[in-house]
């Protein structure tokens, strides 16, 4: 009798989940997204969800995934973090190049701009948290299992033109970004163009990372602002928490 009871009870909580989990997604703009911007065997499987509000202001560009293709791998604004509410504030401005090697993960409250001639590619399980803004306009990519947290910023342009005041040379107006695997971008960081991180690594919060930083070797903490070395072997535990973020923070409806 303890054991049927048991069972009913695990079988009404998982109804309760995906009930949850239904309702969350916002099915509208997950199935004009999907069908506009894939072909229609991968659209068919639903492979972009979309959670609460968002706005698509621009999708002149291009979305690829060069991954097996399964229904709701990519998320736009889930829920994952301490903060359970949204401020509705989430935007898509998407006339260059995404590409998608796997599953990925975006938080609430995302804007995430890819202009013309740009190209952003994220690795398997790369994560993008709540609020925060990526513009690219040259090229940014995002290596595998590689977490950008709350309120950061990855813009790989000046978005003005910059010139020396004594000698009239301009400068380079965007550069490229690349966050290596296995990188922890803690809170508040700014990555600008010209940054490249190595393998392994973690970034302390409130952090401006504006260089070629994989010479420093991997297994290393940048910090300050500008970032630079912290300390040497030191990353996070990321064997310890795999099982726990593929289990949360794919979507399994």
């Amino acid at each position: 009798m303890i054991r049927v009871l048991k069972n009913i009870y695990i079988f009404l909580f998982k109804l309760w989940k995906k009930t949850q989990l239904f309702f969350s997604v916002n099915w509208i703009k997950t199935v004009y997204f999907n069908f506009k911007m894939l072909p229609f065997d991968q659209a068919m499987k639903l492979p972009f969800y979309f959670y609460g509000s968002v706005k698509f202001t621009s999708l002149k560009g291009t979305v690829k995934i060069e991954a097996p293709v399964k229904k709701g791998m990519i998320g736009f604004g889930q829920r994952f973090e301490k903060m359970s509410r949204a401020k509705g504030i989430g935007e898509v401005i998407l006339k260059g190049n995404l590409v998608f090697k796997g599953h990925a993960h975006f938080g609430k409250d995302v804007f995430l701009c890819v202009e013309e001639n740009g190209y952003c590619e994220f690795g398997f399980m790369g994560c993008l948290g709540s609020d925060v803004m990526l513009l690219c306009t040259n090229k940014i990519i995002i290596g595998d299992w590689a977490g950008i947290a709350y309120q950061s910023q990855v813009i790989d342009t000046n978005s003005h033109p910059m010139m020396n005041s004594n000698s009239g040379e301009h400068y380079p107006i965007s550069g490229e970004i690349k966050i290596g695997n296995h990188n922890s971008i803690s809170n508040r960081v700014t990555i600008m163009a010209n940054t490249i991180t190595p393998d392994n690594c973690v970034v302390a919060s409130n952090s401006l990372c504006n260089k070629d930083y994989s010479q420093l070797g991997e297994n290393i903490l940048l910090g300050g602002v500008p970032a630079k070395l912290i300390k040497k072997d030191y990353n996070r535990d990321w064997e310890s928490e795999k099982e726990m973020l593929m289990r949360y923070k794919r979507v399994k409806l």
